[in-house]
């Protein structure tokens, strides 16, 4: 493969906070076991030499979980080293980590910056709106605590970005969230849409997200970000330049904003690998990479026809005008009809609502950057 991607969760879903929409909790919820251990090096080694024997130019490695740093710096270290051990010539690795900021120190900061991580800082906005839902163990709001990381990350040079989860209470606050962070120089942001629990009607949680709020979190964004950009001092939005970039030709290279799944390779602490990060449960589970290769897994994934079913459209996205950009939406938020076809995204009016208020200007700037060379 000419790229491959491994999103690896070295503590599994152990994590140190108890945030309330978390979807990783409920997937283990669901699955026979449900928090895996801390990986092992044995199975750090395997996973890293089976992804760079089938890595052709690139590989991207990121670490996720649960809390990834919860494994501890040495396992970072230990995986660079193995990164390097087995990376053949021409081939460039790629680390990331998704981390809540939570327990991270000087020393994280430094190997993070000196071994070029790009790390996604999960922060919901302003101290009311993030303490609400991301909460430690003792029900204690973490805003604090994860700011001073990112001053941290600021003095220190670390690469990172802020990945925000839009729920109900950050729906709510679009305006107030994005001053907040042009304020604060947070230069490089995306909003990822919450996820309600597997098996339950959309709607009924306290952080819940309907697609009209969606709709509307999503068309006072960009009116924001528009204008800035007009001025000349707008921040990175990764959605609304990926739309940008799709109006232009390009592949999105966002995952869920290119209607059909990609091939991506999640892999718990045991070593066992699964087709998505939303869909790491039992019936999806594609082996195991202490006994099985890439291939074999690639095999696995084409047996269970994950990324074919995927390919399915409901027939009014076909008729819509604003298929083109949206795709159907990422396969997680398309319920399953019972005769196993995929429905329309439960944010669907929300897209509707928002390319009907921005195609105009998203047009205008995709025909801005094509002379500029870009945003």
């Amino acid at each position: 493969m000419e790229h491959v991607h491994i999103l690896l969760k070295p503590a599994s879903g152990a994590c140190d906070l108890r945030c309330r929409y978390c979807f990783y909790r409920d997937e283990m919820e669901h699955r026979r076991q449900g928090v895996c251990g801390c990986m092992s090096e044995a199975t750090l080694e395997r996973v890293i030499r089976a992804a760079l024997a089938e890595s052709e130019r690139a590989c991207t490695i990121a670490f996720q979980g649960g809390e990834p740093t919860l494994v501890g710096l040495d396992f970072y270290k230990k995986a660079v080293a193995l990164e390097d051990r087995y990376a053949r010539p021409g081939v460039t690795v790629h680390n990331a980590i998704q981390t809540n900021g939570w327990g991270l120190d000087a020393a994280w900061a430094d190997f993070f910056r000196d071994h070029h991580f790009l790390v996604g800082i999960s922060l919901d906005g302003t101290a009311d709106t993030h303490d609400h839902n991301r909460r430690d163990a003792a029900g204690q709001g973490t805003f604090a605590r994860v700011w001073r990381t990112i001053e941290l990350f600021k003095a220190r040079g670390v690469e990172y970005n802020i990945l925000t989860v839009v729920n109900r209470q950050t729906a709510r606050q679009a305006q107030r969230i994005y001053s907040f962070y042009q304020r604060s120089g947070l230069s490089y942001l995306q909003f990822i849409p919450c996820l309600d629990p597997l098996g339950q009607p959309p709607g009924r949680q306290p952080y819940s997200l309907t697609a009209k709020a969606y709709g509307q979190f999503l068309n006072t964004l960009f009116d924001l970000w528009y204008r800035d950009v007009q001025a000349g001092k707008a921040v990175s939005i990764l959605q609304f330049e990926t739309y940008v970039e799709m109006l232009l030709g390009y592949p999105p290279s966002a995952c869920g904003m290119g209607g059909v799944c990609g091939c991506q390779h999640v892999v718990e602490a045991d070593g066992s690998v699964y087709p998505c990060d939303f869909y790491v449960l039992d019936e999806y589970c594609l082996g195991n990479l202490n006994q099985m290769d890439l291939r074999q897994i690639n095999q696995k994934r084409e047996e269970i026809g994950f990324v074919r079913q995927s390919r399915q459209v409901d027939p009014a996205c076909r008729r819509c005008p604003w298929y083109g950009l949206c795709r159907g939406g990422c396969r997680r938020h398309r319920p399953v009809r019972p005769d196993g076809s995929l429905g329309r995204s439960i944010f669907c009016e929300g897209y509707q609502m928002f390319f009907a208020h921005a195609i105009g200007r998203l047009k205008e700037l995709a025909v801005l950057a094509a002379d500029r060379g870009g945003l």
